[in-house]
């Protein structure tokens, strides 16, 4: 849950500064948390999340 919180904060901060700098707009920067908001309940949301258990438990092994 920790790194899910965190993963979400930090995704977060990154897309405000993609924002601000003009590098992405508004409407895509919209659609990509409605696209993951849609994919959660599909067949694909344990894989993603196994993929990113493996990398964040990759990185934390550094």
């Amino acid at each position: 849950m920790a790194v899910s919180i965190s993963a979400v904060v930090l995704l977060g901060i990154i897309v405000f500064v993609l924002i601000r700098s003009g590098s992405v707009r508004l409407g895509p920067a919209l659609t990509c948390p409605g696209f993951g908001f849609f994919l959660a309940p599909t067949g694909a949301a344990p894989v993603i999340t196994g993929a990113i258990g493996a990398v964040t438990g990759w990185i934390s092994s550094i």
